[in-house]
């Protein structure tokens, strides 16, 4: 959950970065880039994380 706080973090920051300065327009796509991976990554471990695991004996 950390990570996932982290990287929307970062994409925010890159964005806003990216927005506001001139010529730093990457920044914001760089930005967006981290944010779309961030939320596909999410949605794996929230589809991932339903199931139960077994034990190994």
């Amino acid at each position: 959950m950390s990570l996932f706080l982290f990287l929307v973090l970062v994409a925010v920051v890159l964005g806003i970065i990216g927005f506001v300065t001139h010529g730093l327009f990457y920044l914001f796509v760089i930005g967006a880039v981290v944010l779309a991976a961030d939320l596909v990554l999410a949605a794996v471990r929230l589809r991932r994380g339903g199931r139960k695991h077994r034990l190994a004996r």
